[in-house]
């Protein structure tokens, strides 16, 4: 099936005013797409003025329609998707915002079936569907050094995993388990819809890992998110833990999924993690604890693991997980930040945003 492009008409995009959704909005924007922007409300000033902004942003080559949409509502996409010729479906409850684990669930994996009941309603000019999908969809617990790749799902090889709690009776109970399980199945419901479209469209999807890198807004910090750590490092709040980062920078996220759209290579069932572009981006939490040290030094204290005075962390960290985004710069030609840049960008985001004040104005002055 052919690619789309920008002459082909609108793309709409679920999930708009998140953290990687506005990045897609803002690529899509920047390359001129006509974009429909669904959000749960346009009455939002707090989730919608950094979209309204792109708008009048004069850089922007595209044109920016706001949409009001609902996962939990069947047919609010119907308008939205009218027209389009490609649909990226980034919006999901990650639980942030005090969703249960089984509403977790539903608006992943079982409200996805609304969402691809509006792109039959389009009649037949969606011609792509990228889901936004997660590592969560293929990591399974490994050995230490395991590298996971496109070929691994969740639960395939170890269906009891996570000491046994990897069941679908546990969906209401962890919020973990319902996430993965949510995302695997919701990836295969996709392929499985576009298959049975007989041509009229195909479906992609795009497994970040550790997003993190400029916020648009400050209600992108959210809670337990990537971002939310490091500006809980970056205020010396965070505990101090043991964890391998595998971080990605949102925008490559957000490009990821326009590539998508525009490939000549990629075809119905391709899915793509964005993770790490080589060993560089793989850091223990002490090394990130440094590298934001080092690009910040007019923050007095950022917390990170205990330390022995020699300078190594005093517990091993869990070398997982290892994976890399090798297949997305293959076949979708896709160019990555380094995660100098990207963790500069991300503190320089905070700063602008205030969110930073606290430590700032602790600054002894000269």
């Amino acid at each position: 099936m052919p690619s789309v492009s920008p002459a082909n008409g609108p793309v709409a995009v679920t999930g708009a005013s998140g953290f990687i959704g506005s990045w897609i909005v803002h690529d899509l924007l920047r390359q001129g797409y006509t974009v429909h922007a669904c959000v749960r409300s346009k009455a939002r000033p707090d989730k919608v003025d950094h979209l309204l902004a792109m708008h009048a942003d004069r850089d922007l080559r595209g044109r920016l329609e706001l949409f009001e949409g609902d996962l939990n509502k069947p047919g609010s996409y119907d308008a939205p998707f009218a027209g389009c010729c490609a649909v990226i479906h980034a919006g999901a409850a990650l639980g942030h915002n005090g969703e249960t684990p089984q509403e977790v669930y539903d608006m992943c994996f079982t409200d996805v079936k609304g969402v691809l009941d509006s792109v039959d309603k389009a009649g037949g000019t969606v011609k792509r569907f990228v889901f936004t999908s997660s590592f969560a969809a293929v990591f399974d617990p490994q050995p230490d050094g395991y590298v996971y790749t496109e070929n691994d799902w969740f639960s395939q090889g170890n269906p009891a995993g996570w000491k046994g709690k990897c069941t679908d009776e546990n969906i209401p109970k962890i919020r973990d388990i319902a996430y993965a399980f949510a995302k695997m199945r919701a990836e295969k419901l996709v392929y499985e819809r576009a298959a049975a479209s007989n041509g009229g469209f195909e479906a992609m999807a795009i497994l970040p890992l550790h997003v993190i890198g400029p916020l648009m807004a400050s209600n992108h910090d959210q809670g337990w998110s990537w971002q939310g750590r490091i500006r809980r490092m970056l205020l010396n709040e965070h505990p101090k833990f043991r964890l391998l980062w595998n971080c990605v920078d949102v925008r490559d996220t957000a490009v990821a999924h326009r590539l998508c759209i525009e490939s000549n290579v990629a075809r119905n069932g391709s899915r793509y993690i964005l993770a790490a572009a080589d060993r560089s981006g793989e850091l223990y939490h002490w090394q990130v604890a440094q590298k934001l040290r080092d690009l910040f030094p007019m923050i007095k204290d950022v917390s990170g693991e205990e330390m022995n005075v020699d300078g190594t962390p005093k517990k091993i960290t869990f070398d997982r997980p290892r994976s890399y985004c090798l297949l997305a710069k293959q076949e979708l030609g896709l160019q990555s930040h380094t995660i100098d840049e990207t963790l500069r960008d991300t503190g320089e985001s905070m700063i602008r945003l205030g969110m930073l004040d606290k430590q700032l104005s602790a600054r002894p002055k000269l």
